[in-house]
């Protein structure tokens, strides 16, 4: 089979350029081309330059429905109304899209899921395995101790991060919230501030640090009865998201139509 030919989205940001590099790194894809905000002042500029790599010939353009043309997926880790933008052409071209992006509203989740009954989409919150790994883990745990456990999610990124909770934090959350049996939306606890009152029974915490360059720490606590129970993953360099993420694409080619996630990725979907 042939190398599978993908284009990175935000190729001129720091997951942008990580993902150039790991797929230059890696074998069974090419870089097919580079996505960049219209407006960008970096775009004309070559992708391989900006990734620290020698110059590959692909230049930064705005354009994906022209460079869509000889691809075959896209792996996008931008923002919300970028992701968006890029799920109706990817859909018609017939390219897998591997969503990393966060903040994503129910709204465009809503968008997202609309297309997959042409067209393949992994999505998930976070790309690395570890992380996935962990998911599987909480939800069993959380499914394991009653509600005399209370359960605190604590994430930590760096100083540019935009958005709050991670997607990560989100994720883990969702599998908490699962293996309880509960939707997250209705035991959802964040920003506790003030004269708060006790918490309340079988919600789910979350409080969000933010600094430096840390590339992503997530901790899972089940706090019960004298006694507390931390799950804990650490990522140190965030090229583990870009060759997760790599990973996603090169599983979901020739898949069909669908909404997959890290877990299917990983066979990890019926723990």
């Amino acid at each position: 089979m042939s190398d599978m030919r993908l284009i990175v989205a935000g190729a001129g940001g720091r997951m942008g350029r990580a993902l150039v590099r790991a797929i230059a790194e890696s074998k069974g894809a090419v870089l097919a081309g580079a996505l960049e905000a219209p407006g960008s002042e970096l775009l004309g500029k070559d992708a391989g330059v900006l990734a620290g790599l020698p110059a590959n010939g692909i230049k930064l353009s705005a354009d994906l429905w022209a460079m869509s043309k000889e691809a075959d997926g896209i792996l996008d880790f931008t923002v919300p109304a970028a992701t968006i933008a890029n799920v109706a052409i990817a859909a018609e071209r017939g390219i897998v899209h591997v969503v990393g992006t966060t903040g994503l509203s129910g709204s465009d989740n809503a968008v997202i899921k609309s297309v997959t009954n042409r067209a393949v989409v992994v999505q998930s919150g976070n790309m690395s395995l570890g992380v996935n790994l962990l998911a599987a883990v909480v939800k069993r745990v959380a499914k394991a101790l009653d509600q005399g456990f209370d359960i605190e999610i604590v994430e930590t990124h760096h100083r540019m991060k935009v958005d709050a909770p991670s997607g990560t934090a989100l994720m883990l959350g969702q599998a908490a919230a699962s293996g309880r049996g509960v939707t997250l939306d209705e035991h959802s606890e964040r920003g506790r501030d003030g004269i708060t009152g006790a918490r309340r029974p079988g919600n789910i915490g979350f409080a969000s640090l933010r600094g430096g360059t840390v590339a992503g720490d997530h901790s899972v606590t089940f706090l019960g009865p004298f006694e507390r129970l931390t799950l804990t993953h650490q990522a140190e360099d965030r090229m583990l998201f870009a060759h997760g993420a790599l990973k996603a694409a090169l599983w979901a080619h020739g898949k069909a139509p669908g909404l997959y996630s890290m877990a299917d990725v990983l066979g990890l979907a019926d723990i």
